[in-house]
């Protein structure tokens, strides 16, 4: 099919004002009387040279938390020194370790850092610093409350 000059930049005004094929052959009908399959527009649009822009979509940016009160004067205002009681706390890793769905860190209240990982079976490991490391007991009960957490932000 063959279009006029004055056509073909009609089309090429509407590519670059972000129009989709299917709102070009649309407006080829509406505004010329020439009606083409999605295919042949494409084809048209190909054959001038031209080439559709994805749209954009706009970025979303989310405020941050915001953290309560009580939550910030229980946080360490130094640094946790190994061996005396700390916060516990878990962190995930962005990329999530090689053969795991996800993996990060926990940290113990007697400073050890503990690595661990979901396994493609479901089955969370942990990978202690230094064999036979066996984490403070009391941290446990906490442990498995932050896990938990983590998991559900993480969506399993």
């Amino acid at each position: 099919m063959q279009l006029t000059e004055e056509q073909k930049t009609k089309v090429a005004e509407w590519i670059a004002n972000g129009m989709r094929l299917s709102e070009i052959q649309e407006r080829l009908g509406a505004e010329f009387d020439v009606r083409m399959t999605y295919m042949e527009a494409r084809m048209l649009v190909d054959d001038l040279k031209l080439l559709p822009q994805d749209p954009v979509e706009p970025v979303v940016i989310k405020p941050a938390e915001e953290v309560a009160p009580e939550v910030v004067a229980e946080a360490p205002l130094a640094e946790h020194v190994p061996g005396t009681p700390g916060p516990v706390s878990v962190s995930s890793d962005t990329l999530a370790r090689p053969g795991s769905i996800a993996s990060g860190k926990v940290n113990f209240s007697d400073g050890q850092q503990v690595a661990w990982f979901l396994d493609q079976m479901g089955q969370m490991r942990m990978v202690p610093p230094t064999p036979g490391y066996k984490p403070p007991q009391e941290d446990m009960e906490q442990v498995n409350q932050l896990m938990e957490r983590e998991f559900q932000r993480l969506g399993f």
